[in-house]
């Protein structure tokens, strides 16, 4: 008799985000594990021309305007689809999470929700953010994720935290990336033995051109340090933008390119264009996975100062290119990363020992040449194949011990 399985996720293929790529990853494991599968996602669109050849059934809510009047299409859609379902499978605690959990009281189903990153406190840092002055990156303190567990906050924030910790208790299982982020879902009260740990894969494969034709490719030239994520303020690229007159000095041919979207965009035009970097730092906006390839590929490096990171795609897919990495010690980073093997890690924000990391990676071949050996070695071992067949175990087992 067929499995059945109804994925809930706030974005789905060919719309660019987390969730599209890791469905995209798994779905075809799933089929091939004998799930029948129907998706159900919000979308810029009602339908695509790749949904009419899928293998799945999707089904696509295009948004109206506000937001309660979505959440609750989203609810009706999901308890109709999922009515005939074994398991329901949120992608995140809380958009799509959380009608998911109010349809299940309905439908007693499994219930399965994926984590990757602690919403509450994302939605916490975009609204406190500073506005840059002097051409200076803030100053304002990030708090640490941990910390933040036991910070009280009211609002909004504290209904955010209610409904990731109420949506988690109500999962049979919780799936997460890192032993960091399955650490934080314990400070919610969820028990060991409900959390499991799957690290992200990627099947990210070099693209034949070279390092020159990547770069014409992109139309820019020069020594290129890239960074890519959402542009929000604990991705730290306000730093990298400040420290660019410095590295400039020495290394004149340096830029820096940004790949991404998101509420700081403005914010980090206005440094770049007083700091005078117009032509030596560039914010390229949001990039398909292929896209992101060619700037991989016209890359010298790949630098992440992050506060805060689940597991990073970005770095994986940077070393399974041949990209050395500099990154901070935060979150699920050191999971990845090996001081001085495959990568650098410094402090998030910290200006001297960042430029240090960087100018390292410039001056030193060996030291290049290590981390783009070591790195791809890793990569190796963090596969879409691993992470779907570990996925797909848990699903059957939780269908098998229903």
């Amino acid at each position: 008799m067929t499995k059945k399985i109804t994925i809930a996720a706030g974005s789905f293929w060919p719309e660019i985000g987390g969730p599209s790529s890791y469905l995209k990853a798994i779905l075809p494991k799933l089929k091939e594990g004998g799930f029948g599968i129907d998706l159900v996602t919000r979308s810029k669109k009602r339908k695509y021309p790749e949904d009419a050849v899928s293998d799945y059934r999707i089904h696509r809510l295009k948004d109206w305007p506000g937001k309660p009047v979505n959440y609750l299409r989203y609810f009706l859609k999901l308890l109709k689809v999922a009515k005939s379902s074994d398991i329901i499978y949120a992608q995140g605690p809380a958009s799509s999470g959380y009608p998911s959990y109010l349809a299940n009281k309905f439908l007693k189903k499994k219930f399965v929700v994926k984590i990757t990153g602690d919403y509450a406190w994302e939605q916490y840092h975009i609204s406190n953010k500073l506005k840059v002055i002097n051409n200076k990156s803030d100053t304002k303190s990030i708090i640490d994720v941990l910390d933040f567990q036991n910070k009280k906050v009211s609002g909004k924030f504290h209904t955010l935290r209610k409904i990731q910790m109420k949506v988690c208790h109500a999962a049979d299982k919780i799936i997460v990336p890192s032993k960091f982020l399955a650490k934080v879902v314990g400070y919610w009260g969820v028990e060991d033995k409900n959390i499991e740990v799957i690290y992200n894969g990627t099947d990210f494969k070099p693209v034949a051109q070279g390092k020159e034709k990547a770069r014409k490719e992109i139309g820019i030239s020069g020594n290129i340090i890239l960074s890519a994520g959402r542009l929000v303020p604990w991705k730290g690229f306000k730093m990298l933008i400040k420290i660019m007159p410095e590295l400039i000095k020495e290394y004149n041919f340096a830029r820096l390119v940004i790949v991404g979207d998101g509420p700081d965009k403005e914010i980090l035009e206005t440094m770049k264009n007083n700091l005078g970097l117009q032509n030596k730092v560039y914010l390229v906006g949001k990039k398909s996975p292929e896209e992101l390839k060619i700037y991989l590929a016209a890359a010298d490096m790949f630098v992440l100062n992050t506060a805060y990171e689940g597991f990073s795609h970005q770095l994986l897919e940077a070393m399974a290119l041949g990209v050395p990495v500099v990154t901070t010690n935060a979150g699920g980073n050191p999971e990845l990363i090996k001081q001085g093997e495959n990568g650098f890690m410094v402090l998030y924000n910290d200006e001297l020992n960042l430029i240090e990391a960087i100018k390292a990676l410039f001056d030193h071949e060996d030291i290049r040449g290590k981390f783009i050996e070591e790195g791809k070695k890793t990569a190796e071992k963090f596969t879409v194949e691993k992470m779907a067949d570990e996925t797909v175990e848990i699903l059957n087992s939780l269908i098998k011990n229903g």
